[in-house]
């Protein structure tokens, strides 16, 4: 989970520059907000070694579900 998502969404929606897709937004964010990925994926790697032997929790790998997110901001837009 990213904290404050909707607010980093407009800045880097603000700074892209042509056409916007889904991509362009992905590498954007990364650029903008580094540690904000960084933490991400360190919580993903967190949810994953936490499970026990034998459950299994579907959890999506941190750019799938970034770019979800990015997808269902893009369409509210």
């Amino acid at each position: 989970m990213i904290i404050k998502q909707e607010e980093k969404f407009k800045v880097v929606l603000s700074k892209i520059e042509g056409k916007i897709n889904e991509q362009s937004f992905f590498n954007t964010f990364i650029e903008l907000y580094p540690d904000a990925w960084k933490n991400h994926k360190i919580a993903y790697s967190k949810f994953n070694k936490s499970k026990r032997f034998g459950q299994t929790i579907p959890l999506p790998k941190p750019e799938i579900s970034l770019r979800k997110e990015i997808r269902l901001f893009l369409q509210k837009q």
